[in-house]
């Protein structure tokens, strides 16, 4: 493994690690300001964490939303230069509207190097079939 690669998976390991928990705070922190998102669960593409800050926080109001736990297995990492695509399988539990459910998905998580810090820039989230 390269220097590159353990950087995008611990970048990775902190942002599963964070919603893991249902830390929002920290969660987004590994998100760019102008990062975009695509969830299978959404219509629309997020066009930035704001956009996406926005839909969890009513999530949480109107659906009493919560992640329970996160488990993510089955990695692979791609780098350039300054990017890094982190593709896994996670399986979360999540408490919405009084209901406990595992969610088994597919998700990609495109990192960018900004400074001294690996933030994703993209998230494309799928059903596992």
């Amino acid at each position: 493994m390269t220097v590159t690669e353990d950087a995008v998976r611990a970048a990775a390991a902190e942002i599963v690690a964070a919603f893991g928990s249902h830390d929002a705070l920290r969660y987004f922190d590994g998100f760019a300001m102008d990062a975009t998102f695509i969830f299978y669960s959404t219509p629309q593409r997020l066009e930035s964490r704001a956009a996406y800050e926005t839909l969890w926080a009513k999530w949480e109001t109107e659906n009493q939303f919560r992640v329970l736990g996160c488990i993510s297995s089955n990695h692979h990492v791609q780098t350039g230069d300054d990017f890094g695509v982190f593709t896994h399988d996670v399986e979360t539990m999540v408490e919405m509207d009084g209901l406990v459910d595992t969610v088994r998905e597919r998700e990609t998580i495109v990192f960018e190097k900004r400074g001294n810090r690996w933030l994703a820039v993209h998230e494309h989230l799928s059903a596992r079939p």
